[in-house]
């Protein structure tokens, strides 16, 4: 073809020599792949992506399509490239063994990306699947591209120096140790990942809670190197992939899957309002729906009793009697499980913790029927301000330290001499 060109240029009366003939053949090559490009990028690619597109669209989003179709595309222009060059540029040697060498190279870099966009879509595909959704793919397809870019910049470099890529395969032996020191995170990374999803430890989607690295929130990604968590705050933080492993991390997925949040909150009793109840008292609290059956079966049991004691009874010692902190403890397990938002299938309990300077700790530990945060604190705090409300029926005060508005009634309650002397 070259020659029979070059015949009917000169049977046209054009005198040809070999620069000219170098000129014109390069010439040609780039006309040639111009036109090419033209032809791939503005009607065949673009015919091909509206055709695959209505196909693919359902698995793939369109800027992962293009992105993948052009850089095969592209590839295919340095081999129509490096064609004609063995074609046009015979007898060339220092031309041909340029255009080739920058052709072979074209052809390796838009190869490796084209494969790089593959593991993208593929990637994306299986974030839909719940197996997808389970391993660090994101990290294994990361170290990948890294092995591939290496093993592809190895070839490249072999180009460059005109040398067998064996050559430089042989001499990674030696290189072992650097590489390992150059690619730490990497390994670890990807070791962790690994770890991470055979354990069942963390997977997308998962709340993440880690003090030391200020992360709490919703892991968006899992990387090679990097872990990323969407904080509450709608910040970013970025944990090392392999600070998982050596580190502790607390997964609230389990929380989620459970259906059910905790709620253990305490409040401190004032020690000297608790005592017994008097009969009249009794009665009063009787008329509380909740708290009725409770205060009957317990009137029976201490009847039964305190029956053999006789006139012993006189003596509020003897005997056994009601108090209003257990009867204020027996009314919110009540309360706690005729809630309709508190799940009556999992742990449910009042219970009295050990008394401190700051007065007796009354803790509530229940789960409610919803993992959503604001329905959570919603429910949490209807609860609280159910239990504020009606502990003064049970004659019992709250602990408080004394704020300024209490020292100031205190002050207002001293005789009118004293306070002029304090003042004097």
């Amino acid at each position: 073809m070259r020659e029979a060109f070059f015949a009917w240029l000169t049977g046209q009366g054009i005198e040809l020599t070999s620069m000219m003939m170098l000129v014109i053949a390069i010439g040609f090559i780039l006309l040639t792949s111009l036109v090419l490009h033209l032809v791939l990028h503005r009607y065949v690619l673009v015919a091909l992506t509206r055709q695959l597109g209505r196909w693919l669209q359902v698995w793939l989003p369109p800027q992962l399509q293009q992105k993948m179709f052009n850089r095969f595309a592209f590839a295919l222009q340095g081999a129509v490239l490096l064609a004609q060059a063995e074609i046009w540029l015979l007898g060339y040697v220092e031309s041909l063994h340029l255009i080739e060498t920058v052709a072979q190279l074209w052809i390796l870099l838009f190869l490796l990306l084209g494969g790089f966009s593959i593991l993208d879509c593929v990637l994306f595909i299986s974030r839909r699947a719940p197996v997808g959704r389970t391993l660090p793919l994101r990290g294994i397809f990361q170290g990948v591209k890294l092995m591939g870019s290496i093993l592809v910049g190895i070839v490249m470099l072999a180009l460059l120096m005109g040398k067998s890529p064996l050559i430089l395969f042989s001499g990674l032996g030696a290189m072992t140790a650097v590489l390992m020191l150059v690619f730490k995170d990497p390994i670890l990374g990807l070791v962790a990942g690994i770890q991470l999803s055979a354990n069942s430890m963390l997977n997308v989607g998962d709340w993440l809670q880690m003090d030391k690295y200020g992360a709490d929130g919703e892991v968006i990604d899992i990387g090679l190197t990097t872990v990323k968590v969407s904080n509450w705050d709608k910040t970013i933080t970025t944990i090392p992939t392999y600070a998982l492993i050596s580190d502790s991390f607390k997964n609230w997925q389990g929380m989620t899957e459970a259906g059910g949040r905790r709620i253990k909150r305490c409040v401190n009793i004032d020690m000297t309002s608790v005592r017994f109840l008097e009969r009249d008292e009794l009665q009063q609290l009787a008329q509380a729906r909740l708290l009725a059956p409770y205060l009957s079966e317990k009137e029976q049991e201490l009847s039964r009793h305190n029956q053999p004691l006789g006139e012993e009874l006189a003596c509020p010692i003897n005997g056994r009697h009601l108090t209003n902190l257990g009867t204020f403890r027996a009314y919110l397990q009540a309360y706690l499980k005729a809630h309709p938002a508190i799940r009556q299938d999992m742990t449910l309990m009042v219970r009295q913790l050990a008394p401190t300077s700051d007065g007796i700790p009354l803790e509530i530990y229940c789960f409610t029927s919803t993992t959503a945060w604001a329905e959570y604190e919603g429910i949490q705090a209807d609860i609280f301000d159910h239990l504020f409300a009606v502990i003064g029926a049970f004659f019992l005060r709250l602990h408080q330290t004394p704020t300024g508005y209490d020292l100031r009634a205190l002050q207002g309650s001293l005789p009118v001499r004293e306070r002029l002397s304090q003042r004097a």
